[in-house]
């Protein structure tokens, strides 16, 4: 089963496509007939992605673009619409964050500027001509479990995430109510992966509690075939039930009036522990 929008003589645009998760969604794309259009930072990553998606026989077409620039999203607008109709828009490029309250502003911005206004612009300029389409569309946003457990230490990156898990709830709703679900939105909330991340922090084998960026592409392809619009994805670490019991307790905070991020709060230490262990 798969999601109509996914298509032979089609288009998809994959944002963040030259590594990770946006090269294995574009794999599969392309593999699926589509053609596929990769956003990405100009430079030797993006070249060889393509180059190595042609090799594979997929009608691959780079577009250098840096996400939180609008014109030059605009201008990958133009490139896609020169391919073909835009039935899969995926919105995957982001960058980690910087840390907390304290982190220069710079950094925030930056965050935002990617993680949050990279999306919104990719939204705002495809969106109207695929509900426009009388064709089917996929919209794909790449989330974070961190945007709702929210764990300490990298503020600006929960922030920007969360920000994008609200603006993808809200995208899906306004498609239902304008296309009837002809067009559906949803959100990859990916677990433990390896990417170029990891390996940007030292990381040069991929841990074994990792998931593949591989995996991860498949898992969406499979939950966009099924309809789900939250596509949240365990690994050999996490397990969808441990991953649902954690954001149950985090919804607790709010309906038991806990400390915010009681979880990992000194004096609930012990009783978060008992829960996880089922005696909560």
């Amino acid at each position: 089963m798969t999601h109509p929008a996914i298509a032979p003589d089609r288009v998809a645009v994959v944002t963040g496509g030259a590594s990770g998760i946006g090269l294995a969604a574009a794999r599969r794309f392309g593999a699926a007939g589509m053609a596929v259009l990769v956003v990405d930072l100009p430079g030797a990553a993006l070249t060889e992605a393509v180059d190595a998606l042609k090799a594979e026989g997929i009608a691959a077409v780079a577009a250098p673009a840096d996400v939180s620039d609008r014109a030059q999203m605009a201008a990958a607008k133009a490139q896609a619409d020169r391919m073909g109709p835009v039935t899969v828009l995926m919105c995957n490029a982001g960058r980690e964050g910087g840390g907390g309250l304290a982190a220069d502003e710079a950094v925030w911005r930056r965050t935002l500027d990617v993680n949050f206004w990279g999306v919104f612009h990719g939204l705002q300029l495809f969106l109207p001509d695929m509900t426009g389409s009388a064709l089917p569309g996929a919209v794909v946003v790449t989330g974070s479990k961190q945007s709702i457990t929210l764990p300490p230490g990298d503020t600006a990156y929960n922030v920007s995430k969360a920000a994008l898990r609200a603006l993808a709830e809200s995208v899906s709703h306004d498609l239902v109510k304008q296309t009837g679900g002809r067009v559906s939105a949803h959100l990859l909330i990916p677990g433990f992966t390896y990417t170029g991340f990891t390996r940007a922090k030292g990381v040069s084998e991929k841990p074994a509690g990792a998931w593949t960026s591989e995996q991860v592409a498949d898992f969406m392809l499979d939950g966009l075939g099924k309809g789900d619009f939250y596509l949240l994805c365990p690994d050999n670490e996490v397990t969808r039930e441990m991953d649902l019991k954690r954001m149950r307790w985090g919804m607790g905070d709010i309906v038991e009036n806990r400390p915010a991020l009681s979880r990992w709060h000194p004096d609930y230490a012990e009783a978060f522990a008992a829960y996880m262990k089922g005696g909560g």
